[in-house]
């Protein structure tokens, strides 16, 4: 059995940018960062980032072009997925990314947390009051 899962929470680095395939399906891109914080043996806190590569697919795309912006924290979980291609110079690139599968927003107006999956079809939009940062029940759509 295999298994190639990823799992971060972070924030954009920039705000995603959405394309339309020839065949009419939507994908967006955008970079994340995480910070890992620890103390090193002299006692000395340290601070590594790593920025990751994600890539947004179909009706996910579009809930995350729509929603997401630079700064905003948020869980993605995925597949990594590593693409190769000859750049206009002749030399070979490769790139590791994450293919979203799932996308959480941990922060937005009025602190409300909203699911999205890229497995949903048709995900009616949610209207919430700014006022309240209180989610109904009845008002979740799945």
């Amino acid at each position: 059995m295999d298994l190639n899962k990823a799992m971060i929470i972070g924030r954009l680095t920039r705000d995603p940018e959405t394309r339309t395939t020839p065949s009419g399906q939507s994908v967006a891109s955008f970079g994340m960062a995480t910070n890992r914080v620890w103390t090193d043996s002299s006692g000395q806190k340290q601070e590594k980032v790593e920025y990751h590569n994600i890539v947004a697919w179909g009706k996910l795309a579009e809930i995350c072009s729509q929603y997401l912006k630079k700064g905003r924290k948020v869980y993605v979980e995925g597949r990594l997925q590593t693409r190769d291609w000859e750049a206009q110079d002749g030399t070979k690139r490769n790139r590791t990314e994450i293919v979203a599968e799932n996308m959480i927003m941990l922060e937005s107006k009025g602190n409300t947390v909203l699911p999205a999956k890229s497995q949903s079809q048709d995900l009616p939009t949610v209207e919430i009051e700014e006022e309240s940062s209180e989610i109904k029940v009845e008002d979740i759509p799945f």
